[in-house]
């Protein structure tokens, strides 16, 4: 409840630094993404290139909040300009859950199984989940810092859109865990004596156990975390192939150890990956969309020398390295 109430908190101030600006930034941001539901979006393919992040279309701390009230208004009004193909996926994919639903507890017992039976599989699946957490936080922290060190902005701006993406796949996973009140794998309902994938409904209190107080299962927040950051690094960095097969890779198995920690069943996993994508998605396309805005208004300058970290191969060796750029 505490994280529900900060992420409620988050949204509910943004909107308002988002709608008290008196520039038509929000109503531009807004028309451009009514128009890119209208039209092939393969056209509209993000700049990712490294000059495109400049001081133009960096974040400050007023246009970091007014992106996520709008993300945030874009992706709860989503549904009203949604098209018929949105729709026919929406469809797919709910069956597609639905029947991944029937091997729910099969699939849950198969990995926990698995996990009690190999020592290894068990500590990697231990240390792995972290990852949808606080090990999560603090790589976003270190890249961000990373970003002000060497004064690589699109780092930094790729950090930010990552926090952005968090906050608001989180702040929709934990109303969904309201909502719902899924039981977990490793909840006994003290009512029926069993551990079922049952939704209990809105309102439904857990009751304490030996592993102290449960809450709602569905949809998974370890994996929607994971995911919602995966998909922002895969989509600003699409051009280095390794990228988006790593943080997509890495992200399925925070997914899986859910499932083998006990702690959520398979359709917790996929509705939440399917969640934290689609909100990764929405904030990188609506901050290249801001970055389309601002970038005309661009004042000219002098190009200045640029000093940045990277692992270059020597002698058949990778070894850290430092370059500087003087344009």
């Amino acid at each position: 409840m505490k994280k529900l109430r900060l992420l409620v908190i988050i949204m509910l101030l943004s909107p308002v630094i988002a709608f008290s600006q008196k520039d038509t930034l929000v109503k531009k941001l807004d028309s451009l993404n009514i128009k890119e539901t209208k039209e092939d979006k393969g056209n509209n393919i993000n700049n990712i290139t490294t000059s495109a992040y400049n001081d133009s279309t960096k974040f400050t701390f007023r246009n970091y909040f007014v992106l996520l009230g709008n993300d945030f208004k874009q992706q709860v009004t989503y549904p009203f300009h949604a098209t018929k193909k949105d729709w026919k996926n929406v469809a797919i994919f709910g069956a597609v859950t639905a029947g991944v639903a029937f091997t729910d507890e099969s699939v849950s017992k198969y990995f926990i199984g698995l996990a009690n039976r190999n020592k290894p599989i068990s500590s990697a699946s231990n240390f792995i989940t972290r990852f949808g957490g606080l090990y999560e936080v603090y790589t976003i922290a270190a890249l961000t810092s990373y970003g002000f060190i060497f004064k690589n902005e699109k780092i930094k701006s790729t950090a930010f859109l990552a926090t952005q993406s968090y906050l608001i796949a989180g702040a929709i996973e934990a109303t969904l865990k309201y909502l719902t009140s899924r039981q977990r794998p490793d909840y006994i309902d003290p009512k029926t004596n069993v551990a079922d994938p049952v939704f209990h409904g809105p309102f439904y209190k857990f009751s304490k156990q030996t592993t102290g107080k449960s809450n709602s299962s569905f949809p998974s927040g370890h994996t929607t975390a994971v995911f919602a950051a995966a998909t922002v690094y895969a989509m600003e960095y699409r051009n280095h192939p390794w990228v988006p097969i790593f943080a997509y890779s890495f992200a399925t198995l925070v997914g899986i150890s859910r499932i083998t920690e006990a702690k959520h069943w398979p359709t917790d996993v996929l509705v939440g990956a399917a969640l934290g994508i689609l909100s990764g998605r929405q904030v990188v396309n609506n901050y290249h969309r801001y970055m389309k805005i601002k970038e005309p208004e661009r004042p000219a300058r002098k190009k200045k020398g640029n000093l940045s970290f990277n692992i270059q191969p020597l002698y058949g060796k990778l070894l850290p390295g430092l370059t500087y750029s003087f344009y």
